[in-house]
């Protein structure tokens, strides 16, 4: 078996996270090939040879979500399509929106070539926002795919519509913890991009205003200039400076301190596709407080593995948050039920799952 693994690039954000983790744990038992469309700066770690479309997309553009994709990806698209074929290529994944999208062209060049459309955001985002400028494009290539892969029961109902072929696997959870946290600290994790709409950040201050006294929100991540200008405004003018502990990006043991240090885990987006930072911090063992969208919703299961609150709304977030810190017992039950739903996620489950699904 033969697999390539197409990316936009090789730069830090989720899908590609999940991309690189899930196809060097691959690498162990298929040939994997990775084929990136731009030559940026590689953020990941391969265990499996890369190559670069030739020419080279803008290495600038990190996600692509404009119009006319095929005009604009002509030279890497025909180059993607003889790079599988000078490479006897077996199976294709085909993660996100754009590369979903050249799924009918690249069958039809190379019509034995088997395609796995891998979606990791929620049917909505991606047909009304991400990918509106391109949706006839998604579409068809949605319709295009052997396979489509999608994380969430929301999205197997929905994405099924395009094509019958629609299976849940869910992404394998990325950091393993060398400690479990300690649930007696009075501080708080969040993880993720400082995108303000998306991650909800405005929403994440606006709760912590409301914090208990002695609480303190730890926060990991990195942001656009122009959202770290709002949020750093947000932060000062709310007078938070003192509750707000923005520490920037964080790698692998920082990041494993960062939850080993905290007693809640807690995330306010407004739409996920199955955010790998709740699998992260359920590993750790913390308990999760979380706005509901889809991801999280999957996650948690009706409060079973969690607290999930009504979305983007500060006012039960900010009252399910003070319950978990006002009781030392429910922070240890559902410290517990992250452990339990962390095996779900663990790479060795999801790797067979994927080994079963790439069988012929």
């Amino acid at each position: 078996m033969k697999l390539m693994i197409a990316l936009e690039n090789v730069t830090m954000d989720g899908v590609k996270r999940a991309s690189t983790v899930l196809g060097n744990a691959l690498a162990a038992h298929v040939d994997v090939l990775y084929f990136s469309l731009a030559d940026a700066p590689r953020y990941f770690t391969l265990q499996a040879p890369l190559l670069i479309a030739e020419p080279p997309a803008d290495p600038q553009l990190l996600n692509f979500f404009g119009d006319h994709p095929y005009q604009r990806y002509e030279p890497q698209i025909a180059n993607l399509i003889d790079t599988i074929d000078a490479y006897h290529i077996d199976a294709v994944l085909l993660p996100a929106g754009l590369l979903t999208s050249f799924a009918p062209l690249i069958k039809k060049a190379l019509p034995w070539v088997r395609l796995i459309g891998w979606m990791h955001n929620n049917f909505t985002t991606y047909t009304e926002d991400y990918y509106g400028q391109m949706r006839g494009e998604f579409k068809a290539g949605l319709q295009a795919v052997d396979t489509l892969v999608v994380l969430t029961e929301s999205d197997l109902r929905e994405y099924r519509q395009f094509n019958p072929n629609t299976v849940k696997r869910y992404n394998p959870i990325t950091l393993t913890p060398h400690h479990l946290a300690d649930l007696t600290r009075h501080q708080i994790a969040f993880t993720g991009r400082i995108a303000i709409q998306h991650k909800g950040i405005d929403l994440l201050l606006s709760a912590a205003k409301q914090l208990r006294p002695g609480w303190q929100i730890t926060m990991a991540g990195s942001g656009t200039p122009k959202d770290m200008a709002l949020f750093q405004r947000l932060r000062t003018l709310w007078g938070l400076e003192a509750v707000i502990d923005f520490r920037g990006p964080l790698h692998d043991d920082e990041l494993r301190a960062h939850y080993a240090n905290a007693a809640i885990f807690v995330s306010t987006s407004r739409w996920e596709g199955m955010p790998l930072v709740i699998g992260e911090a359920m590993a750790a063992g913390l308990p999760i407080v979380a706005m509901r969208n889809t991801g999280s919703a999957e996650f948690l299961q009706d409060n079973e593995y969690g607290l999930l609150t009504k979305a983007a709304d500060v006012a039960d977030f900010s009252t399910q948050l003070n319950r978990m810190i006002d009781s030392l017992a429910l922070r240890q039950h559902y410290a517990h039920q992250s452990l339990r739903r962390a095996n779900d996620f663990k790479l060795d489950v999801i790797v067979q799952q994927w080994l079963d699904l790439l069988q012929p």
